[in-house]
């Protein structure tokens, strides 16, 4: 068994080739075999959001705090609010971020695969954010 402890790792921003707006991480666990699961507590302000991406065995998303917004490829955009569990199959082309005046916090949980926990793409255009 191990505890890890609120604050003993630093938080990081959420790097410019992966996301648009200000968003901080705070990891809260990485993978430790046999699991592969990993989790970041990821807050974005306003408007902030991820470039489209997909992940090899699907996302999990708990929103704890705020309003955001969630769009597969294809898809409508959807709103998410705190209490909402967003499950993301494997592959699917998605982005998800903060809605325009409203930050959102939530938790993501992925697997990892070979070291690689998502594929990143595209920024999400202003265009895209507003519909």
């Amino acid at each position: 068994m191990r505890i890890s402890r609120a604050g003993s790792q630093p938080s990081a921003r959420g790097p410019a080739d992966y996301f648009t707006g200000r968003v901080r991480v705070d990891m809260l666990f990485p993978a430790t075999a046999p699991s592969r699961m990993t989790g970041g507590s990821v807050t974005f302000e306003p408007g902030a959001r991820s470039a489209w991406h997909t992940h090899p065995v699907g996302q999990v998303l708990v929103v704890t705090a705020g309003a955001g917004w969630v769009q597969r490829e294809g898809g409508p955009v959807e709103e998410m609010r705190p209490g909402d569990v967003v499950w993301i199959p494997p592959g699917v082309k998605h982005w998800h971020g903060a809605a325009a005046t409203t930050g959102v916090t939530h938790i993501a949980l992925t697997e990892q695969v070979d070291g690689q926990v998502a594929t990143w793409m595209e920024k999400v255009s202003d265009e895209q954010y507003r519909r």
